[in-house]
């Protein structure tokens, strides 16, 4: 099988490190994952997650062996099973919402004590004032509620009174402000319960315990110290020397805690049993160490498995199972969709009736990208013959640049058509490019959405009544065309006159309305967004910086084609205030006009210094180092492959999703 190895990479001694994986036991891992018969590439989670999806998508993973333990916060080690969920990957190990549960070990103990399951009193502190509840008595230990490998818990960790501990918990706090649990301290000895699901009685293996140094002051713990840089100070005993009783009890609250729980494949619970022989629950692990001599390895060997890839295997098998093919192994066929620009138009606006379209440099450069990831890539021109080519190009996706060849609504030709035929595309869909290709339309839903727009009107040619709230000097563009298309520095008019020629000129050359709108005076900027795991992905803003002494300046169709009069800052200069406004425009059109993958939006400041949307492209150009977005992308050091990537990857994910569903129903 083709595995995924999801880990991060321990790279540093520090302690917010300490439950990443070595060099050393990824390199293990992956030795024991190859050793199992499987094609292996192990995949370093630290990178941006946008990456990381378009890495995923492009490898194709028939599983994904994750150990990632995530960076951020208490929903840390969910966070990447959540995103294998979406991309519709099988994955080794529990889902989400167990992954949320065990790494809280508040919820966990609360969960254990609904189960009848025994656990020391607790108490959990987010401000540090909480009152101390009645049946919590010192001696008590101090330590984190969210973290693992007995991060935060050292030497003294172990309190006599009340009023220590709480001074204890305020200062942990301090590190750890997600929460602390202050937890009766039980006199006795260490030991953790592994489950492998499908291994044993019940996946219920072998108890272990530990030999540590004697040493007073740590009362028996298994501190930080201990763990994480004296390891080999310390001794797995397996099977820990427990009567038949206390391991009976052990067992039987593992498997009540993980019916309970909602794991699956592995975990590690983890015990302390008192003078009495008595287990008492602390916490439980759902993604418990793999290193070379963990405890799960040997309870394991004990029912069979005798070395790592074994266990390996037998993770990679049941995650195996839950997953459904997509395409039986076969390369994804991609139809790259285009217009071929034939005709290069003039500065002056002539002969601009291909300028929406791509230059075959272009199309070859999105094919090259696509094809290095594996794919085949069907390259087919959205023309009057493109119903023919797409029945006879049997492609499963479509990454879509094609601008449509007439019409309003030529944009959202190709993606009606591919959604009729369920064939998933990159991109918007047709009601989305529909709506931004009409300037007026796309501005009415943003201002609807509270955002703000230049004053502007509709007309049909140049004779109507001028609108009361429309203010000259204006700005007047054919209404639904793109890349300036129409726009020259004629389009800046003064006057009613002015206006109402530069109307009459623009309605007989595009048969079509035209857009009057108030000129802004004050800077433009256009931000360019890609779809993020959370939203979209805000790229560095580029500025439209105008040279000369024009005293009405616009972008106009001839800068695009390289005319003198404006150059580019990305980043652009601007002031956190300015950013953050620029950034809030920006994804509110994207969500106001239901933008999908990637998106482009044109803002203009005004003479108050508003942020005011101008317009939005949803199929940007993707020229290598020449259209916007990929001048913003390469400021946010992302090349054009990479780019192009990022567009495909969520069509991908879409695509095999459709594939699962129709697996199922067959």
């Amino acid at each position: 099988m083709r595995i995924a190895f999801t880990h991060n990479l321990k790279t540093s001694a520090d302690e917010a490190q300490a439950e990443f994986d070595t060099p050393e036991t990824v390199a293990a891992l992956t030795r024991a994952l190859t050793a199992a018969g499987h094609l292996v590439r192990p995949v370093d989670v630290g990178q941006p997650v946008a990456d990381l999806v378009a890495e995923l998508l492009a490898f194709g993973p028939d599983v994904v062996f994750n150990t990632a333990e995530g960076r951020h916060g208490p929903l840390r080690e969910a966070f990447y099973p959540q995103v294998f969920e979406e991309l519709g990957l099988a994955y080794t190990g529990s889902g989400p919402h167990a992954c949320v549960t065990t790494l809280d070990k508040h919820l966990s103990k609360l969960v254990a004590r609904a189960q009848g399951v025994l656990t020391p009193s607790w108490l959990f502190m987010r401000t540090g004032d909480e009152p101390w509840p009645m049946d919590l008595e010192a001696p008590v230990i101090v330590k984190p509620c969210f973290e693992g490998s007995s991060k935060g818990i050292a030497g003294g960790a172990v309190h006599d009174k009340l009023p220590s501990a709480r001074a204890a918990a305020r200062a942990l706090l301090a590190k750890y402000p997600d929460g602390v649990l202050v937890e009766a301290y039980v006199a006795g000895d260490d030991v953790v319960a592994p489950w492998l699901e499908g291994v044993g009685t019940d996946g219920a293996l072998a108890i272990a315990g530990y030999k540590t140094p004697d040493e007073p002051d740590r009362r028996g713990i298994y501190d930080y110290d201990l763990k994480n840089t004296r390891s080999e100070q310390v001794e797995v005993v397996l099977p820990a020397p427990l009567s038949r009783r206390t391991a009976t009890a052990i067992h039987q609250a593992t498997l009540r805690l993980v019916a309970a729980l909602g794991l699956r494949d592995l975990c590690r619970l983890d015990f302390r049993v008192d003078a009495d022989g008595t287990p008492w629950f602390i916490e439980i692990n759902a993604l418990p160490s793999l290193e070379p001599g963990a405890s799960i390895y040997l309870g394991a060997a004990l029912e069979g498995l005798t070395d790592e890839a074994a266990v390996l295997n037998h993770l990679v098998q049941r995650a195996s199972a839950r997953r459904v093919p997509v395409n039986d192994g076969e390369a994804v066929r991609v139809g790259l969709v285009y217009n071929l620009r034939r005709v290069q138009a003039q500065l002056d606006g002539a002969a601009d009736h291909d300028a929406e379209f791509d230059a075959q440099s272009t199309i070859d450069a999105i094919a090259a990208a696509i094809a290095a990831d594996g794919h085949v890539v069907v390259p087919i021109e959205a023309d009057s013959r493109f119903l023919r080519r797409m029945g006879e190009a049997r492609v499963d996706l479509v990454f879509n640049m094609a601008e449509g060849l007439r019409g309003r609504g030529r944009e959202g030709l190709v993606p009606a058509v591919l959604d009729m035929l369920e064939v998933p595309h990159t991109g918007s869909d047709a009601v989305t490019l529909g709506v931004t290709l009409d300037k007026a339309l796309a501005k009415r839903l943003v201002r609807d959405a509270g955002l703000p727009t230049a004053p502007f009107a509709v007309v049909d040619g140049p004779d109507f009544e001028w609108p009361p709230h429309l203010t000259l000097p204006g700005v007047v563009k054919p209404l639904a065309e793109g890349s300036s298309k129409g726009v020259t520095p004629a389009s800046v008019v003064r006057t009613e006159a002015e206006a109402r020629a530069a109307i009459a000129a623009l309605c007989s050359r595009y048969s079509q309305s035209v857009l009057i709108e108030a000129f802004l005076p004050g800077r433009e900027f256009t931000i360019g967004m890609l779809a993020g795991p959370a939203g979209p992905e805000v790229l560095p803003a580029l500025e439209v910086v105008f040279v000369g002494d024009e005293p009405l300046p616009i972008y106009h169709f001839a800068h695009k084609l390289g005319a003198d009069g404006v150059r580019f800052e990305v980043p652009a200069k601007v002031d956190a205030a300015l950013q953050a406004e620029l950034d809030a425009v920006a994804v509110g059109a994207w969500h106001a006009l239901g933008c999908r993958d990637v998106a482009r939006v044109d803002l203009r400041l005004d003479a108050e210094g508003r942020v005011c949307f101008i317009e939005c492209n949803p199929l940007p150009g993707l020229a290598p180092s020449y259209s916007d977005l990929c001048v913003a992308a390469e400021a946010a050091g992302i090349d054009h492959g990479t780019l192009v990537r990022r567009i495909l990857a969520p069509a991908l994910a879409r695509w095999r999703a459709l594939r699962r569903a129709e697996r199922a129903a067959e």
